[in-house]
């Protein structure tokens, strides 16, 4: 079935071909000119990925990511002429799943829908039911997860955690223990061929320990193992 993206950008010049080469890859494209039409389209008709430019006339692409996570875990990547540390924290820490600062090349941007689009298609309802590894459900101090279903539950209380996050956190909890560096985590979750930088990782760790540590600031859970990685338990 074909994949449907919603690109919402407000510049013609940008947005009519970077369209005709998404197309072009065999993808049905949507586009949005301001941030209050892209949460109405994407109301209106949900998409497999929202390419989201930052700065929008009538609406943020702050507030259109906002919008968009009140209903939707869809993968949202930021497309932005700001590169700034403080702007891609904000847009990551709002539910963005990654960012593209402009210039970039086609061949970037391609590489990270295709990772985006491949990681929002659902695990298989054949997956593994036994202990171990690729165990569907995995319970430990107080955080089960179930790979099935896709749900968090911390504490007994079930949480909504987007897919890069969730994928994040199941990576960390089938290695409980073990440190994981920074590398070995992008290349699981976000694919081999990403083009961004350990902030990405940094920024969705910090999400994470907000929802599922009781002290995110002295967390217990996710451990940050420095100039290496991260270590659940």
């Amino acid at each position: 079935m074909t994949q449907h993206i919603l690109l919402v950008e407000d510049e013609d010049s940008i947005s009519q071909p970077l369209a005709f080469l998404l197309e072009r890859e065999g993808y049905r494209v949507e586009i949005a000119s301001d941030g209050a039409e892209a949460v109405s389209t994407f109301a209106a008709r949900p998409s497999d990925l929202v390419l989201l430019d930052l700065m929008l006339p009538s609406l943020p692409g702050t507030e259109v990511c906002r919008a968009i996570r009140q209903t939707s875990q869809v993968p949202i990547i930021m497309l932005t002429a700001k590169d700034s540390e403080i702007d891609i924290v904000v847009g990551l820490e709002l539910g963005a799943d990654d960012y593209i600062t402009k210039p970039y090349s086609t061949r970037e941007l391609l590489a990270r829908v295709r990772s985006a689009l491949r990681r929002g298609v659902p695990a298989a309802t054949e997956a593994p039911t036994s202990d171990g590894p690729d165990a569907l459900v995995i319970d430990m101090l107080g955080v089960r997860l179930d790979a099935e279903r896709h749900t968090v539950t911390v504490r007994g209380k079930e949480i909504s955690m987007p897919l890069r996050e969730f994928e994040l956190l199941e990576m960390l909890m089938r290695h409980a223990g073990r440190v994981l560096t920074r590398g070995q985590l992008i290349d699981r979750v976000w694919g081999t061929n990403y083009y961004g930088d350990t902030k990405t990782l940094d920024v969705h760790v910090k999400r994470i320990r907000a929802r599922i540590e009781e002290e995110p600031s002295k967390p217990k859970l996710i451990s940050t193992v420095r100039g290496v990685g991260y270590r659940f338990g």
